[in-house]
């Protein structure tokens, strides 16, 4: 599996989340099917030459986000495609749209306001 993972060290993104976004975009795209076993921490983290609290910190983010699920000692495996993370997106979406609302702002307004973010998180 490291092989499909490239971290860059010179790059200003820290490691982790390097890790975190080359995972997510693996598993969105289902090179990394649903039920896929990832590593342990331990194992990934000698693997990819990082510390194991790397590779923990990138799977936390992960299954916040819902991209993979803990199954206690079992492991860890990539969780249902767009499950969980796209709820959450839209749960934040729908949140935005009524504190918007709220605020008086035009659909027009709240609409330029969340493209610019999504460039900034995106950097676009």
């Amino acid at each position: 599996m490291t092989d499909m993972i490239v971290l860059d060290p010179d790059s200003g993104i820290a490691p982790y989340e390097q890790l975190r976004a080359r995972l997510a975009e693996l598993a969105r795209s289902g090179a990394l099917p649903v039920g896929h076993r990832l590593p342990t921490v331990r194992g990934f983290a000698e693997e990819l030459g990082l510390a194991a609290n790397t590779v923990a910190k990138a799977y936390r983010a992960l299954e916040a986000d819902g991209v993979i699920e803990t199954r206690g000692r079992n492991g860890t495996f990539v969780a249902a495609a767009g499950g969980a993370a796209e709820q959450r997106a839209a749960a934040a979406a729908r949140s935005y749209a009524e504190t918007a609302e709220r605020l008086g702002l035009t659909r027009e307004q709240a609409l330029s306001l969340a493209q610019d973010a999504l460039r900034a998180a995106y950097g676009d």
